[in-house]
Formats: C-alpha cells, structure tokens, sequence
C-alpha cells in the first residue's frame, strides 16, 4: 500500500488525534508535579527543549495551514508551559 493512495484529510485526521495524545501524557506529568511536595525531577533544559520544539511546530503549521500541527501543538505549549511554571516553583 503506498502512503499517496491515502487521502490527505486522514493524516490530518491521524495527526490531530495524535497531537492531541501529546497534550494529554504531559498533562498527567503537570497533575503529578503538581500534587508532589518534592523538588521536581525534570530536567529545566529537558522541558525547555520541548516547549521550543512544540513552538516551532506551531508556527510550522501556521505557515503551511495544516490545522493538525499548529493547533495541537499550541495545546502542547499552553501544556508544557503550565508544567516549566511548575518545576521551576520547586
């Protein structure tokens, strides 16, 4: 089966049901930060790098207008950004 028979509003399907499961694992992390008294054991550089890779593919899908990539992926900064607010309060 080749990847072009396959209609191009799936992989936009697939890759927001994907993109959203993104959001979802980090929120678990942020609800475990936040419910520990302990000094967070995230790496800052770890989450830094995330939250830069989750804003250059939002702009990526801004740019290119594929709604699967940017608005996911700004779900995941809004995320990620709750969770370097969290480490770094520890």
């Amino acid at each position: 089966m080749r990847l072009s028979n396959i209609p191009a509003k799936y992989f936009e399907i697939a890759g927001t049901v994907a993109g959203l499961m993104t959001s979802v694992v980090i929120s678990t992390q942020v609800y475990t930060e936040f419910k520990s008294e302990n000094a967070s054991t995230i790496s800052l550089v770890y989450a830094l790098g995330f939250m830069l890779i989750f804003i250059f593919w939002t702009f990526y899908g801004f740019r290119f207008k594929r709604v699967a990539l940017w608005l996911t992926n700004g779900i995941a900064v809004f995320v990620q950004a709750i969770l370097l607010v969290l480490i770094l309060s520890k």
